[in-house]
């Protein structure tokens, strides 16, 4: 007996707006929504799918009432396909994601960032064809 890792949960004050987020970050679609909740994901979840193998996690934002107030205890990494770091940094940037400063140190080779209710996450190493690196 198993179990499989089909949802991560994100508690925030305005699920539209940081599943719209999200899905400009991740190349991602809205494939589920009801009052308070919006959930994302590259796939359309299915119970076969899901009995046959892992497959990616979704995203759902659920509403709740209180505002971010600590750092996370969990957060997302991203790779960026198609940029180095520091240009994906400057497009999230551009789509209301800021740089933060959680301890990490000066000379790092991801940036720590926050998506537009302060929940942070990092942009690490990159998967660009043309030089493609895996490494921390």
């Amino acid at each position: 007996m198993t179990s499989r890792f089909t949802e991560l949960v994100v508690d925030c004050r305005d699920p539209e707006r940081l599943a719209a987020f999200w899905c400009e970050v991740l190349d991602f679609t809205v494939i589920d929504r009801s009052e308070g909740k919006v959930e994302i994901g590259s796939w359309e979840p299915t119970v076969e799918a899901v009995r046959a193998g892992q497959m990616p996690p979704t995203v759902m934002f659920i509403q709740v009432p209180e505002a971010k107030t600590v750092k996370n205890r969990l957060h997302l990494d991203v790779s960026p396909v198609d940029a180095d770091t520091e240009e994906e940094a400057a497009r999230l940037i551009g789509l209301g994601a800021t740089k933060v400063d959680v301890g990490q140190g000066p000379a790092r080779s991801w940036v720590v960032m926050a998506d537009p209710e302060g929940n942070e996450f990092d942009v690490v190493r990159t998967l660009k064809a043309a030089g493609l690196r895996y490494v921390d």
